[in-house]
This record gives structure tokens, sequence and C-alpha cells, in this order.
């Protein structure tokens, strides 16, 4: 799902838009795949009689409880959380209702490094983490899909902002 290209300068191009690793749905999925055969499971097991349907109400409540908070919760804040990265500054957005959001300049960024654990490394993302010269320092994005590539690329696209930067002030220099 792109994001709104309304949040870009006109002549600002998208570069990577992207989620977070497919990885922090996997416990959801886990939770759901749990829950409903469970309280299935749970519902046919009351006993007939006079507390059976409340009995039910209450399996399917707490069932249903558990699949909102453990399931569609990480669902939705997966589908909300965007790194976007521009060829003019990185763009992290995060929330439905609240949001959040921060853009850094990559002509503003000094250093870009990432680390990964072994499930992390096997699952091709990570953590990365681009420090800024701006008052609010660094950025960590969490659950980076494809983190070395994201680095690698995010360095290049910094580098090519600071030489542009850096010509455009030459250029205003020749002609004055």
């Amino acid at each position: 799902m792109a994001y709104s290209r309304r949040i870009l300068s006109d002549d600002e191009h998208i570069e990577l838009d992207l989620h977070p690793h497919w990885k922090v749905l996997v416990l959801p999925v886990l939770v759901l795949l749990l829950v409903v055969p469970v309280a299935s499971y749970l519902a046919a097991r009351v006993p007939e009689g006079s507390a059976q349907a409340p009995v039910r109400i209450g399996i399917v409540v707490v069932g249903a409880v558990l699949i909102i908070l453990g399931t569609l919760r990480q669902l939705v804040r997966w589908l909300t959380t965007h790194y976007i990265v521009t060829d003019r500054r990185l763009i992290t957005r995060h929330g439905l209702v609240a949001r959040n959001g921060r853009d850094m300049p990559l002509t503003r960024i000094n250093d870009i490094s990432f680390s990964h654990t072994v499930v992390e490394r096997v699952l091709g993302c990570g953590t990365l983490v681009v420090e800024s010269a701006g008052e609010r320092g660094q950025l960590l994005l969490r659950d980076v899909p494809g983190v070395e590539m994201v680095q690698r690329r995010l360095y290049e696209l910094a580098d090519d902002a600071l030489e542009a930067r850096e010509d455009g002030g030459r250029h205003d220099l020749h002609e004055a």
C-alpha cells in the first residue's frame, strides 16, 4: 500500500516505501490460530442448562477481546506504519487515529547503521539507526525489511543530496 503522495513536494520522488517486516505479524497470526479453535472447543464443551448461553457468550467475548488485542491491533499497527525514503528526506509515519511522524532531511544525516539478530538475518530484516545533525539526533527504525539494502540506498541518497546541495551552492556563488 503506497503512502499518500500529498506529503511530498512537487519535484520529490519516493525511492523506498516500506512497512515493518512481516515477522511482526507472526505472533498475531498464531494468537488468531490458537484463540479461534480453543474458544470453539470450550464453547462446544459447555454443558447444557440455563447457564449454557451466558457462558458461551462469555467465551465468545473473551475470544473476541483476545483477537482484537492480539491480532487486529498488531495488524492495524503494521498497516499504518510507513518508512518512506525520498530523494530528499526520510519520512516515518505511524498510527491510525493519533498519528506520529518524523521527517529527516537526507542532507542532515551523519551516520547510518544497522543491526540484526541471527533470526532477523535469516529473515532479511533488522533495526536501522539513522543519526542526524539535528536536535533530535537519532532515528531508530525497527523491523526494517531488507535492512542492509535500505542502509546502502539511504547512504547513496544522502550522499547524492549532499553533493546536489554543495553543487547548488557553488552554482549560486558563480552566478553572483
